[in-house]
């Protein structure tokens, strides 16, 4: 058996140079939005943390939501942390805490916040209660 035999590439002249591409206007192909546009003229800001948890009332977007909402509102179907929301929805922390806050005023999302391990009573306070309810 003979082992393949490789050829040997020449140079070959390139297609010829193609002119310039129109620039688009802000939107059109692939270009993102600006933030403004995406977040709207108020810029407000609810008081969010990174680890605020948001979930929505129904799944389903109102039609008057934009692209933006409708994917949060899907996505909020089970709590997730505005972080997530952000890594999930590829925009900046503050773009997703203004259409929280939008979302939180016409009640489509309910925030809560995350549950601190300190607030919760002691084990030994909980089992001292049970015994004595026992007891009873």
């Amino acid at each position: 058996m003979t082992p393949p035999r490789r050829q040997r590439r020449f140079p070959q002249e390139g297609p010829p140079p193609q002119p310039a591409a129109p620039a688009r206007k802000e939107g059109e192909g692939g270009n993102p939005e600006r933030l403004y546009v995406v977040t709207g003229p108020d810029g407000e800001r609810a008081d969010l943390d990174l680890v605020t948890l948001i979930v929505a009332g129904s799944p389903d977007p109102p039609p008057s939501a934009g692209p933006e909402q409708a994917a949060l509102l899907r996505l909020c179907a089970a709590p997730l942390s505005v972080a997530e929301l952000s890594a999930y929805l590829n925009l900046p922390f503050s773009a997703v805490t203004v259409l929280i806050t939008e979302m939180l005023a016409a009640e489509l999302v309910q925030a809560r916040s995350p549950i601190v391990r300190k607030a919760l009573p002691d084990r030994s306070l909980l089992e001292a209660v049970m015994h004595g309810l026992q007891r009873l």
